[in-house]
């Protein structure tokens, strides 16, 4: 026996969909304009398929799937370099839409990708065998950084995740150690880059580009992920 899940997910309008995804690298094997709109794409052994609805509004789906992939970075790196050659520039708000690549609290590796039908695909690859939720570690800074990835990149409470960075490094009393202000720091940028807010974002690059300086060989090893995020936030690309 063989059987196969395949979601089946809406859009306004099929072309602009179909457009995005084969600017990815997938292929249409299936389209119908009438008498109901309908197409299928394909890359490897990704298949998606899509109805069109003419009341339906992007900005306000739920819809959602999980792909996953035992090279979620290559997939990434392939989205973006694709989207860039499609749109002039790797979208990171609105619709379409490319997030950064990150480990996760809940045992996988993940980005994620909207497309212009406001379909969220959560692209993972598995790093562990429990995919539950991770307790919050102790400290102020660490649990900072955890419910803040939790709200921005599971949620996309991008304002909710600021709010947290924000107390976070306002506090006086408590100091981060050099790695736990540079994460705060880098993860303020992206949230303001995502947001819309390119002033803060700067701010925050300048001031990660400060923190940098004070990390070792050994954290910056472990912080190569922030440290990749932080150098394609400057270029912007």
């Amino acid at each position: 026996m063989g059987e196969t899940t395949v979601p089946i997910m809406p859009c306004r309008t099929l072309q602009p969909v179909l457009d995005f995804y084969t600017s990815l690298g997938f292929e249409v094997t299936f389209e119908q304009r009438r008498p109901n709109p309908y197409a299928v794409v394909q890359r490897g052994g990704i298949h998606l398929h899509f109805f069109g609805m003419k009341d339906y509004e992007p900005t306000a789906s739920y819809s959602t799937c999980c792909i996953r992939t035992d090279d979620v970075d290559a997939l990434h790196e392939t989205f973006r370099s694709g989207l860039r050659a499609a749109y002039g520039r790797v979208p990171v708000r609105g619709l379409p839409r490319i997030g950064p690549l990150k480990d996760t609290s809940y045992g996988v590796r993940q980005f994620l990708m909207t497309d212009p039908g406001g379909n969220c695909l959560r692209i993972a690859q598995p790093t562990g065998d429990d995919p539950r939720h991770r307790a919050a570690p102790p400290g102020t800074f660490p649990r900072a950084l955890h419910h803040a990835a939790l709200l921005a990149d599971a949620k996309e409470d991008l304002t909710g995740a600021a709010r947290i960075v924000d107390r976070a490094l306002g506090l006086r009393d408590e100091q981060p150690a050099p790695a736990e202000l540079f994460r705060l720091l880098v993860l303020r940028a992206d949230l303001a880059e995502r947001s819309g807010d390119p002033e803060t974002s700067r701010r925050a690059q300048a001031e990660a580009e400060t923190a940098a300086e004070r990390l070792t060989a050994g954290e910056r090893e472990a912080l190569r992920d922030e440290l990749r995020r932080l150098a394609t936030l400057r270029d912007g690309t």
